[in-house]
């Protein structure tokens, strides 16, 4: 029997007027398949211009106002989250015995928020573990009322929280699903729902230890949730609807003219998320590759266009151009470590990243010179200090004998990426991309290809960001 696990990003469940039209799409699809399964996000921005509240932003805003001694913004929150989700029950739910259900539970939740905040303000401190508890408040909620929404245009509907079977490391704020006691749980959870003809509303983003202490995949992590389910139930498709029509050529507000890419595959989406482009989470894909479980990108403001196809490589259609596909990072910092003591030295490397690993930050690009005397990588500018404390800790002993020179921090770089398959393996493409940044005489600091041949990232100054991503735009153009 055919399975379609549809995802509703924040803004397609933004407010009532979206919640309405996400289950209208739902109910299309359980007309085409035999099994349909939902995962949304928390509540976010929606169309109306007074409305500025974004569920998890607010949610963790206040946890943290919390812990710094702040006894009014919770309270505050909590009244803001509470008009904000009866406004979207009172939109979308016909039943006034139902309405008044799934207030009472909305309003029970968010007692719950406040009783949190209160004991973080009594603590002085909010841990990752509080945090996670905290931030996916705002999915258990909307589950609720878009299942309200979908029993209410007679869409039989039950909302579930994922902590009850997607299972996942401790590793709080950023926690790693363990795929096989999650394959079971969710098996034995959603089967009977399905088999009753009942469509699952599930929450994104949340997950649980096998102790059964709430976890969050990670900023963006309702995108994963989606996958990690499809690949547990072997669906057969992945519908991700969002606020554009697909996966773009680049950022609209850089490049006006940006277009609907109509097929990926899932190496290039992967790189193009990693890289900055925020349609999906990065970590998406991983789940759906192993069972060949395509994936489109939609609107929800505009089903009738086709979006975006995520297939793999020996699906892939034919393009016009190598490059798909540019995407930016701003806001990183560039490090060096360098000197003569690095030549044929074995372990500088491992201790380079050993100490930059200590102050807990991610590295998103990795240069290193062939003469092997400078080591260069990137990672997110707020990280910056830290990190050269600990790197200038690491290395003193070799920097008083002159054999590495202090850390070099160029704090003001962006991370341009060109992506399209088989970038490394045609001729003249780097020719053709650095051609493009030398005729607006935009200045390289560092390069690096990967193995996956679908991408060739640089470092640019950031001031020069947005013109260097236009330029290699034109090249998408074929």
């Amino acid at each position: 029997m055919s399975l379609a696990v549809l995802k509703f990003g924040g803004t397609s469940v933004g407010d009532g007027a979206a919640m309405r039209q996400a289950a209208q799409i739902i109910r299309e699809a359980t007309t085409r398949w035999d099994r349909v399964v939902v995962v949304t996000s928390a509540m976010g921005k929606s169309g109306d211009p007074r409305d500025n509240v974004k569920v998890t932003d607010l949610l963790l805003e206040a946890a943290r106002s919390a812990a710094a001694g702040d006894g009014e913004s919770y309270p505050r929150a909590r009244r803001m989250l509470a008009d904000k989700h009866h406004a979207a029950i009172n939109a979308t739910i016909s039943n006034a015995d139902e309405r008044q259900r799934i207030g009472d539970e909305i309003d029970h939740l968010l007692s719950g928020f406040e009783m949190l905040c209160a004991s973080v303000r009594v603590l002085g401190e909010v841990t990752p573990r509080a945090l996670d508890a905290i931030a996916g408040l705002g999915e258990r909620m909307a589950a609720r009322i878009l299942a309200g929404a979908l029993r209410s245009i007679g869409v039989a509907a039950e909302p579930l929280d994922a902590t009850d079977f997607i299972v996942t490391t401790d590793r709080y704020q950023s926690a790693t699903p363990l795929m096989e006691p999650t394959r079971e749980r969710t098996i034995a959870r959603l089967t009977p729902l399905l088999q009753a003809g009942i469509v699952p509303v599930v929450t994104g983003f949340i997950g649980a230890t096998q102790a059964g202490v709430p976890t969050t995949l990670g900023r963006g992590g309702s995108d994963y949730s989606a996958s990690i389910i499809a690949a547990a139930l072997d669906a057969d498709e992945v519908f991700n609807y969002t606020d554009v029509d697909g996966v773009l050529t680049s950022d609209p507000r850089i490049v006006p003219n940006a277009r609907t890419i109509e097929v990926l595959t899932a190496q290039e989406m992967s790189e193009m998320a990693y890289f900055g482009a925020s349609v999906l989470h990065p970590m998406t894909i991983a789940p759906l590759v192993e069972k060949n479980i395509p994936l489109r990108v939609k609107n929800t403001f505009n089903p009738s266009h086709p979006g975006t196809l995520i297939v793999h490589r020996h699906e892939a259609a034919p393009s016009s151009s190598v490059i798909k596909a540019v995407t930016a990072i701003k806001n990183v910092s560039m490090m060096t470590v360098s000197g003569g003591g690095l030549k044929g030295v074995p372990g500088i490397a491992g201790r380079t990243f050993m100490a930059v690993a200590r102050t807990n930050t991610s590295v998103l690009m990795i240069s290193q010179a062939s003469s092997e005397q400078n080591i260069c990588f990137v990672i997110p500018k707020q990280a910056a200090p830290s990190v050269v404390v600990e790197l200038s800790a690491e290395f003193s002993r070799e920097m008083e004998h002159g054999e590495i020179n202090p850390i070099e921090n160029f704090d003001e770089a962006s991370i341009i990426t060109a992506v399209g398959m088989g970038i490394s393996e045609t001729p003249g493409v780097s020719g053709r991309v650095f051609s493009a940044l030398g005729a607006r005489n935009i200045n390289v600091f560092a390069i690096a290809q990967g193995s996956s041949e679908c991408a060739i990232s640089m470092i640019v100054a950031a001031d020069r960001c947005d013109e260097a991503v236009r330029a290699l735009h034109a090249l998408t153009e074929g």
